[in-house]
């Protein structure tokens, strides 16, 4: 989220005239757990608080697993209760969760059928999987990269998804995930695989950068940073 969102929309502003500031607050997480994700997001009402201080324009709220490790449909629930804290808070403003921006993201492409990568242990890409089938979209394979520490997953390399991907049955789909995770880099890799694969590819990063666009109704166009975000699905 603090680096490839920037990165976009800084990226849009060399060919669009916008332009944007970042203001982030942080919910405090170690590992990729359950426990630790449901503390973590107990935490959101306080950073929302603190953001809207800040007056922005709009919030998105990074941490997809968080969301989908919860019930089924969350993404609506922190949506709105994040919404309505800003309200009290006397500055009313769109809230966007990668969760949803994921799944928004992929009915935008019309995809009823994706794979996806994923840096989380396996019973955690299965909450992931089964959140994203609940909302209609079939998951036709997935690859958990086990990998536990939140710091190392912003640390993995995003080339490395360029061969990553190719271990994916592809069969009959309409859409990659690299990744669901806005934690884990792979906006570099995105171009690359979308051009070596001929589909549309998307992270959860590009999602939530696609969302809020729409959001604050601006042209959803970024370079190299795939189709979505191509300018061909505007509203």
């Amino acid at each position: 989220m603090e680096t490839e969102i920037p990165a976009m929309l800084r990226a849009r502003e060399t060919v669009e005239p916008e332009r944007f500031t970042f203001h982030s607050s942080r919910m405090p997480m170690k590992k990729v757990t359950k426990e630790e994700l449901e503390a973590m997001d107990a935490d959101s009402v306080r950073c929302a608080l603190e953001l809207v201080d800040a007056r922005v324009d709009i919030l998105s709220y990074a941490c997809l697993v968080a969301i989908m490790s919860m019930e089924k449909g969350y993404h609506r629930n922190s949506e709105k209760k994040l919404h309505d804290v800003t309200v009290r808070a006397g500055h009313g403003i769109p809230v966007v969760t990668s969760a949803g921006a994921l799944i928004a993201g992929l009915k935008t492409l019309r995809a009823k059928q994706i794979a996806l990568v994923a840096p989380y242990l396996k019973p955690l890409t299965k909450l992931v999987v089964d959140y994203i089938e609940a909302e209609g979209i079939q998951v036709a394979d997935y690859i958990s990269l086990e990998i536990a520490d939140n710091v190392e997953v912003g640390r993995l390399d995003p080339m490395a998804l360029i061969e990553i991907y190719r271990d994916l049955r592809r069969d009959g789909i309409d859409a990659l995930v690299l990744s669901s995770c806005v934690q884990m880099p792979s906006l570099a890799a995105i171009p690359i695989v979308e051009n070596e694969c001929r589909l549309p590819v998307v992270s959860a990063a590009v999602c939530t950068t696609h969302q809020m666009l729409q959001q604050l109704g601006l042209k959803t166009y970024v370079p190299n940073a795939g189709s979505l975000l191509s300018g061909t699905y505007e509203n």
